[in-house]
């Protein structure tokens, strides 16, 4: 079938043409009176359009919008939305800097608006956090990801309670996406190898306030059917479809923005999944400046940037060694390395024949800045990863933290956004890293506080009513159970709220276990307590779909479906009601299995008390003004004994703590007690948890120095690189030969605080110059043969010694106890980023 296309575009009249602009920037993704603009044209077309501004566009009348152009009450609304829209484009911003370098963030996954569904849950959550975040700081940064046909999968919920999937398709045309053309007008594209056959994928472009996020679509006549649906769903597909999804994420990414003129001076992986940028950008600068693999890889190391977000081993993303061969098999000749090294690049140990291909780390070995996404998930990841730096004490492996956040404008609903810009004043939109404005919780006034809270819960009842209604009509259900959703759950009582990705893990029944003390809450008329729950179970995933089925039985076996409910297909939009309509969020994961967790950060500032098992965010966040803690950190290797426990843990909570401060009441009504634990919460998660105190803190700790690093290589033309790949050639060849000979310390059996200790190593260098090396006193406290908490004092060369270099160095006994020392050596080059390098460690 021969087929003419063309694009056909809404005939706006000439005083609504601003709507467009704003419709398709997702600026408006966080400004609530900018949406509104889209719902006052026509409410039925926008909720058919399913919330999508451009599309509703597209279906509202012509007749619709000639009354708009000439109601004056709403151009009056669109001036003063698009002015403050240009105002924010042009407005000062906490980063100052030029935008000719750029850091590149990469990820699976962007959920920025229900407009646009790319995402799946977390990840893609605070990928489009991030990108909004980076719009309100003005940074030098663009993402790039993939544009999937069918995004993630829709859930529906038969009448037994069992999770379906759907798979609508994306009409991109009818989105906030634009493709990117040459000057002639044809689709701007690139191509790259997937085993032997050539993937071509066009660019599209999603505005992003001031940023901007690039994704790319292999879904196009150029490829055959197979390579076309390379992008036809997120995390769909098999481990061949997941390889092809990342070579075209992490290689073609770095090869769109070379397309696009933009210049990745540094990225940012989010992730694992793109990993193999590092190749393509080592695959370059070889090309370019004729450097071997070796000295290409010092360009990319100090400017390339990992953040992991898995805490379980069996998480992280790995490939057998025939699928790897398949699709890289000639990397390594382009590379100019062994097969054995390539593969040694994604293994712990490079020696193991058997170790399948890891993409973390791919990630960590080609990054120099790494970390997990909160304190805890730190701590557990350079425990997980000890073994890539063997001899390397725990606490020094060099994977930090930045905890998650989230952007305050888009998870606060509109309603009490409304509220804290009147008492806040208009510093709190105009300058969002100002954190401590928070600190003006208290003037707002209980009553006002509460009633904000009240309207949030009962939009949320009604929502759920809706959703509910809707499920049952689709399944068939009779009239009488259809009628039962006017009565589902109450806009007066306490509501508990749990929603996420529905993994076994995050255990979603813990608060059924014990059914008598669960049944005795819900069914309280006095003191009533109700449960929404809602999330997505992975397509493969049985058992976390038996889980979505046993809580909604549960629910019809102990006749309790008014007062627990599940809401299907859990999004952004459910996400938003619930966030900020509950009065309690429920997380019950098994410590330390959640990375971080950024939902309960978006009720705590709408006001919403998390109890929560202490990990990921909440490990650190927790203090008794805020919510309430199940449990005190343990861990445990029974796992039925640990939901015994912590079951019990929570039921007392509920019964003991939570319901009694919840309807306390004086004769105003209002519980003060309940009142006084959202502000406070409100006021210390609003500062802590902001992602822009996140975003700060990657751009200080990360972005800044890496595109430090990549100015100061270019000057020198690349000659830090050069020098830093010869010495690490150098190192390698003598490193077997370097030996610490002998330690002397001036040590008694009992020394006194105050004491000086002088230490002197006697090291064999062989050809290596004594200014080369890093030689440490390690020195501190003693438990169970190692010490902790050390201190390390750098030892400075004082002569030789025969054939053997001496480094000495004084130093006092400043604690007290059982105290130990022992020396070590590391590598020393003015150009790196820190010495721990995988394999060149070595104790006396």
């Amino acid at each position: 079938m021969n087929i003419s296309t063309y694009t056909v575009k809404p005939k706006l009249p000439p005083s609504l043409k601003p709507l467009e602009e704003i419709a398709r920037n997702l600026w408006l993704s966080w400004n609530y009176d900018a949406v509104q603009l889209f719902i006052r044209l026509d409410f039925d077309v926008w909720m058919q359009s399913q919330q999508s501004p451009v599309r509703t566009l597209g279906m509202v009348s012509q007749e619709r919008l000639a009354q708009a152009a000439k109601d004056d009450s709403y151009l009056a609304a669109l001036k003063e939305v698009y002015d403050r829209f240009l105002r924010y484009k042009k407005g000062d911003t906490w980063y100052k800097g030029s935008h000719k370098d750029v850091v590149a963030y990469f990820s699976m996954e962007y959920g920025m608006d229900t407009s646009l569904p790319i995402y799946s849950g977390g990840l893609g959550i605070l990928s489009g956090d991030h990108m909004k975040t980076s719009s309100d700081l003005n940074l030098p940064l663009v993402g790039v990801g993939l544009l999937y046909r069918q995004g993630y999968f829709t859930q529906m919920l038969n009448a037994d309670g069992f999770q379906q999937e759907s798979y609508p398709e994306n009409d991109w045309y009818n989105m906030p996406v634009e493709r990117k053309n040459n000057k002639d007008g044809s689709a701007l594209k690139i191509t790259v190898d997937l085993a032997g056959r050539q993937a071509v994928a066009q660019i599209w472009e999603v505005k992003v306030g001031r940023s901007s996020l690039y994704l790319l679509d292999t879904n196009i006549e150029d490829n055959p059917p197979d390579i076309r649906n390379v992008t036809s769903s997120l995390y769909g597909g098999d481990k061949e479809t997941r390889i092809q999804q990342e070579i075209l994420l992490g290689i073609g990414g770095i090869r769109a923005l070379r397309a696009l003129g933009i210049n990745p001076a540094a990225t940012h992986m989010n992730e694992g999944h793109a990993a193999f940028l590092g190749l393509e950008r080592i695959r370059e600068i070889m090309i370019e400046k004729s450097f071997t693999f070796d000295e290409a890889k010092e360009v990319v190391w100090p400017t390339n940037i990992f953040t992991t977000h898995t805490p379980v081993p069996a998480g992280n993303e790995r490939f057998d060694i025939n699928l790897v061969e398949k699709y890289f098999r000639s990397w390594p000749q382009i590379l100019g390395i062994s097969w054995k090294d390539f593969l040694g690049l994604g293994r712990v140990n490079v020696n193991d024949d058997k170790e399948t291909y890891c993409l973390t780390v791919l990630a960590l070995k080609l990054a120099a800045y790494a970390n997990g996404v909160a304190k805890l998930h730190g701590v557990v990841s350079r425990d997980m990863w000890q073994g890539m730096w063997p001899g390397l004490p725990i606490n020094e492996v060099p994977i930090g933290h930045v905890t998650n956040g989230v952007h305050p404008r888009t998870w606060i609903s509109s309603g009490l956004i409304e509220l804290l810009d009147r008492y806040f004043g208009p510093h709190f939109e105009e300058v969002p890293t100002d954190l401590p404005i928070w600190e003006r919780m208290d003037r707002i006034s209980d009553e006002e506080l509460w009633r904000t809270h009240e309207r949030r819960r009962e939009r949320l009842v009604a929502f759920v009513r809706e959703r509910i209604r809707h499920q049952h009509k689709r399944t068939g259900a009779d009239e009488r159970r259809i009628r039962q959703a006017d009565d589902a759950l109450s806009p007066y009582a306490l509501t508990l709220c749990f929603a996420r990705r529905f993994a076994t893990y995050k255990r979603g029944n813990l608060l059924l276990r014990d059914p008598e003390r669960l049944l005795r809450l819900v069914k309280d008329n006095d003191r009533p307590v109700q449960l929404i729950f809602a999330g997505k179970a992975h397509p493969h995933d049985m058992p976390g779909k038996e889980l979505i089925r046993e809580i909604i039985h549960f629910a019809e076996r102990y006749d309790v479906t008014s007062r627990i409910v599940f809401v299907e297909n859990y999004d952004m939009t459910v996400a938003k009601y619930l966030t900020s309509g509950g009065d309690v969020w429920l997380n019950t994961p098994r410590r330390p299995m959640e990375a971080s967790g950024t939902s309960g950060m978006k009720a705590a500032m709408n006001g919403v008390l998390n109890c929560s098992i202490l990990d990921g965010w909440w490990d650190e966040a927790y203090q008794p003004e805020v919510g309430w803690a199940i449990g005190h950190g343990e861990q445990y290797y029974d796992e039925k004994l640990q939901d015994d426990i912590e079951s019990k843990a929570l039921y007392d909570l509920l019964e003991r703590d939570i319901v009694p401060l919840f309807y306390q009441r004086g004769r105003d009504n209002l519980p003060r007690g309940w009142i006084q634990k959202m502000k406070d919460c409100m006021r210390i998660i609003g500062q802590s948890m902001s992602f822009h105190r996140t975003l700060m803190d990657y751009s200080n700790q990360f972005y800044f120095p890496a595109l430090k690093n990549y100015r100061k290589i270019v000057k020198d033309d690349f000659a830090d690189a050069k020098s830093l790949s010869a010495y690490f050639t150098k190192l390698r060849e003598s490193w077997d030969s370097i030996k610490i000979v002998n330690v002397e310390a001036n040590t008694k059996p009992v020394m006194q605080r105050g004491d000086a200790l002088n230490v002197t190593a006697y090291i064999d260098l062989g050809k290596i110059d004594p200014k080369d090396v890093l030689v440490e006193l390690y020195h501190g406290t003693v438990s169970n043969h190692e010490i902790v908490n050390a201190r390390k004092t750098e030892m400075k060369w004082s002569g030789s010694k025969e054939s053997l270099s001496k480094f000495s160095v004084k130093t006092e006994c400043a604690d007290t106890g059982f105290q130990g020392h022992t020396v070590r050596l590391l590598p020393k080059h003015e150009a790196l980023v820190h010495p721990y390098r995988p394999g060149f460690v070595k104790w006396a």
